[in-house]
């Protein structure tokens, strides 16, 4: 590659990286800033257009006024980028060297490399840069299985992984400028503003820049991006028309259980073989996440069909076919995906008899919570929305247990324990 444009392109790219301001600030920040006087290189990963990218802006502005670091000690290269085009793994060394002539940095380097898996055989260079210079390592990455490869066959034991996700509801208060506080649950005009922030998130979901211009369209080309370029072009897909149906399905059914064969017959593809490469791809690129039956019986487990979730609410509304609103099936959705925020780990659970709990939470201090979701109880849904949570005691003791509700407070006392209720939107921001 030129190195004419590669001085260009490292002074382009590194003052619009650093120039960037009113940035929301992330909750997943606190995580990585305890990894900054690590050596580890540090992996964000997660779908496309989630702000991995703005993130790292925070993690630089971090650095850069907390920490004494000088603006010629960082470099950011966004390997997207068109005109890294003909850029081959033969040019890593050029860049470096090109980077370290413009800015002749002093001390550790600090080096963040958006998207680098673009270039093949990049974890080779990252790992003598590891081995050999005084750096800390930043990149970013919407390929699980890349990555993880990757990973795996140069930098095993010198990495950290974090899943990056779009907005939370409160990062979503966060853009909106409002700072919530546990009081403000109990006054009235504040309660009516943050209902009235989450009608708004449950329409647009939390891809950053939808939510910056409101356009929940803007979704759909991601959608689009996603399966062309994250799936077709990486994954050499020949049959576009079945995936893109799968995907089409699994985004209007988020939620629901689906065997391998009843995904067959609905985007009648040839065979299970083909449902369960796709199913592996698609939560790859982070477009979706399963969920599994808890179970004892880890054949009972495998077995079992899963849960799938669409991995942010915006494309339900952008691309799924919708016949009607589905507003529990959307809250159930918004629920899993803050409980995979907290890194949690997640089942869903069936008695024998039937009776059903959407989430089965595991703590670390191996607490167990029980979790069901509905838009409202009513006189002719209480018994089901209540029954997986009764007959759960019987298989772990005593289990705390939670109704999400749309906006509903209050206690069920039954008698064989207490079901706290109460609304989505205060379950997510305290």
């Amino acid at each position: 590659m030129d190195r004419l444009l590669l001085k260009s392109l490292i002074v382009f790219q590194k003052e619009r990286f650093l120039a960037q301001k009113k940035l929301v600030k992330r909750e997943i920040l606190t995580s990585l800033t305890k990894f900054l006087d690590t050596r580890e290189v540090v992996f964000i990963n997660g779908i496309r257009r989630s702000g991995k990218s703005t993130l790292m802006s925070l993690i630089a502005k971090e650095i850069l006024e907390n920490r004494g670091v000088e603006k010629a000690n960082i470099l950011f290269i966004n390997f997207e980028d068109e005109r890294f085009i003909n850029f081959t793994f033969e040019d890593f060394e050029k860049l470096y060297q090109t980077y370290l002539e413009i800015d002749n940095p002093s001390g550790k380097k600090y080096l963040f490399f958006d998207e680098i898996q673009n270039v093949d055989g990049w974890e080779r260079w990252i790992n003598r840069l590891y081995e050999f210079e005084d750096v800390k390592i930043f990149i970013t990455g919407s390929n699980a299985s890349l990555v993880s490869s990757s990973i795996s066959t140069s930098l095993t034991g010198r990495n950290r992984q974090i899943q990056n996700y779009t907005f939370s509801f409160k990062e979503y208060l966060w853009s909106l400028g409002l700072e919530v506080e546990e009081r403000d649950f109990y006054i009235p005009e504040k309660v009516v503003e943050i209902k009235r922030a989450f009608e708004s998130y449950i329409k647009l979901g939390g891809f950053p820049e939808v939510v910056k211009n409101g356009d929940i369209t803007l979704a759909e080309q991601y959608f689009k991006d996603i399966i062309y370029r994250d799936v077709v072009s990486r994954f050499n897909i020949r049959n576009v028309k079945e995936i893109r149906e799968l995907s089409l399905y699994l985004i209007t059914n988020s939620g629901c259980l689906a065997s391998y064969d009843s995904l067959r017959s609905a985007i009648s593809a040839k065979n299970v073989t083909t449902i369960k490469n796709f199913l592996t791809i698609l939560e790859d690129v982070y477009l979706i996440q399963s969920l599994s039956l808890y179970d004892f019986s880890l054949k009972k487990q495998i077995y079992n069909p899963d849960k799938y979730y669409v991995n942010d609410i915006g494309f339900y509304y952008a691309v799924g076919f919708r016949f009607s609103e589905n507003i529990g099936r959307v809250l159930e959705a918004i629920v899993f995906q803050q409980l995979l925020r907290k890194g949690l780990d997640i089942y869903y659970w069936k008695s024998s008899k039937g009776n059903e709990v959407d989430f089965l939470v595991s703590h670390s201090d191996n607490k167990k919570e029980a979790i069901q979701v509905t838009y409202s109880l009513t006189h002719e849904n209480l018994a089901r929305e209540t029954g997986g949570l009764t007959a759960i005691n019987d298989q772990f003791g005593e289990v705390d247990k939670l109704i999400l509700t749309y906006d509903e407070r209050k206690n069920i006392e039954l008698a064989n324990g207490i079901i706290n209720v109460k609304p989505i939107w205060q379950w997510l921001i305290e």
